[in-house]
């Protein structure tokens, strides 16, 4: 590549800080020259003009042709140095807005020359910078000092036909949802919250409501098309490619960025008529809740935990759900009877499917307008063998206050285990486990370093109970150690995999993996 001279076509004349070039001894990007009334930047330290003519004491590797644009400006910078948790702080030093697949690849492969960090970032939302959403909610789309790629610009639904939707990796769940509605498909395993990047979701696992049926959303996909950290552009199924396929889904991206993938749909049904089933109780709540997941009553169900009325204690929800066509409405006393719920307070909702999957948005919307939703967020994920899930729980509520949820919920409710396929996507060795989410909305004032020191309480109790972790959450100083406790027998094959798809190991390095 030459160091002498940059190609014309590389520089978007008169944008500020657009990347044009690597100064292989300074260590810093070079940049078009901004015109004289555009702010200032100091996200580098070597500068080129917009004619394209390097500094002549620069030893500079000009970047590859691209389709969209790399960028380092501060504000793309601040932005992409933060994420949905707002706890971590770790700026990029450049951005990639992808024009293409293929100007994915051919950033990795320039940044494995160099030794330049690389994460995928699938900052998604409904609106402004404020309302962003994301799976990285600690950190673990940071790349400090690297370069962030925005997945948002590969937002194209590239097919929808016959049971499968072909999408790239910046599309949301939303956008698939609602895509796949207008010809009578959904996808079988849907988050709660729709508006995720597809890629986003499949780099950790994806769980929601349909997990005891269809496993995580990474359960339902049949191929991906994988970026390594030696710029390849691969296909991985579970025919061809299979130690990639296994090593990408849920495995935080420390393999390879995943760019497209095909998914199993099902056919929509109209209309979800909602069952929501409370107890006092927690051992009637584990043993209802078990008991409905394996008589396969409902075609999805959660759980949720709050403060009673009382503020004495806590409530225990079942959030069941049955999809059915027209006006063959489900039998509503079969669905309940045998079960330990307050009668008094069973509730049903009749809606249609669009509405049922889209329910979160009014509570997102709410969080919003309060200004929660760009608050610090100490959120933690876990999966409890369910032979220990009691004891977890009387200790995790005598420790949580109300407080701790701020305007937030704790989600829990039991899961299949052999559902879950994906070997990176670890879990207890049981065959129920329960889901433990813990999504709290602190209010302005919270203590958020204690909160983190409460997640590692959680998280070292979980453990000590055969406990597994989802990699979104926050949990501070989790150390090598532990992350090789966490994969188990699977640790070798984590490693071997990193090694192969990721030599120079720039992949990701938020996670904390492999550090």
């Amino acid at each position: 590549m030459s160091k002498s001279s940059l190609p014309r076509r590389s520089v978007i004349v008169g944008a500020a800080a657009t990347v044009i070039g690597w100064n292989t001894v300074g260590r810093s990007w070079a940049v078009a020259e901004a015109p004289a009334d555009a702010p200032a930047t100091t996200a580098t330290t070597t500068t080129a003009t917009a004619t394209g003519e390097a500094p002549a004491d620069a030893a500079l590797a000009a970047l590859p042709r691209l389709d969209g644009t790399l960028v380092a400006d501060a504000e793309t910078l601040a932005r992409f140095g933060g994420d949905f948790g707002h706890l971590v702080t770790a700026a990029p030093r450049a951005v990639l807005h992808p024009g293409s697949v293929r100007d994915v690849a051919t950033l990795v492969a320039f940044a494995r020359r160099h030794r330049i960090p690389v994460a995928m970032n699938g900052q998604s939302g409904t609106g402004g910078a404020a309302e962003l959403e994301s799976h990285s909610s600690y950190g673990q789309a940071a790349v400090h000092g690297g370069v962030a790629i925005d997945s948002r610009p590969l937002n194209r639904i590239i097919r929808i036909a016959h049971g499968r939707a072909v999408v790239e990796a910046g599309v949301t769940w939303a956008q698939l949802t609602d895509a796949a509605l207008a010809q009578g498909w959904l996808p079988p395993s849907l988050t709660d919250y729709l508006h995720l990047s597809i890629g986003g979701t499949l780099s950790v696992g994806g769980i929601g409501g349909g997990v005891q049926r269809h496993g995580f959303q990474v359960d339902t996909v049949e191929s991906v098309d994988v970026v390594t950290g030696t710029g390849e552009l691969v296909t991985a199924s579970p025919s061809s490619n299979r130690e990639l396929f296994d090593a990408v889904l849920g495995g935080g991206g420390q393999a390879g960025l995943i760019v497209r993938a095909t998914l199993r749909l099902e056919r929509a049904r109209e209309r979800a008529l909602v069952l929501n089933l409370f107890y006092d109780d927690l051992a009637d709540y584990l043993a209802d809740h078990k008991k409905l997941m394996l008589e396969k009553r409902f075609d999805l169900h959660v759980g949720d935990v709050a403060r009673n009325a009382a503020g004495t204690g806590w409530k225990y929800k079942v959030e069941g759900v049955v999809h059915y066509d027209g006006t063959a409405a489900p039998d509503r006393e079969a669905l309940v009877r045998g079960l330990r719920c307050l009668p008094a307070e069973t509730t049903f909702l009749d809606q249609t499917a669009r509405e049922y999957a889209f329910r979160v948005d009014g509570f997102a919307g709410y969080l919003q307008a309060a200004g929660l939703w760009s608050q610090p967020k100490p959120w933690m994920s876990l999966f409890l063998p369910a032979s220990t899930t009691e004891a977890f729980m009387r200790e995790a509520t005598a420790m949580l206050t109300p407080e701790d949820l701020g305007a937030g919920l704790l989600l829990f409710y039991p899961f299949r285990t052999d559902v879950i396929t994906r070997p990176m996507t670890v879990m207890p060795k049981e065959p129920v486990g329960f889901h433990f989410d813990l999504l709290s909305f602190p209010f302005p004032g919270a203590d958020h370093a204690a909160a983190l020191r409460r997640n590692r309480r959680l998280y070292d109790l979980a453990v000590s109970l055969g406990g597994k972790r989802y990699l979104i959450g926050a949990i501070p100083d989790v150390t090598r150690a532990e992350w090789r406790r966490h994969y188990g027998a699977l640790w070798g094959r984590a490693v071997a995999a990193k090694h192969r798809f990721d030599p120079a190991g720039i992949l990701t390095p938020g996670q904390g993996i492999h550090s």
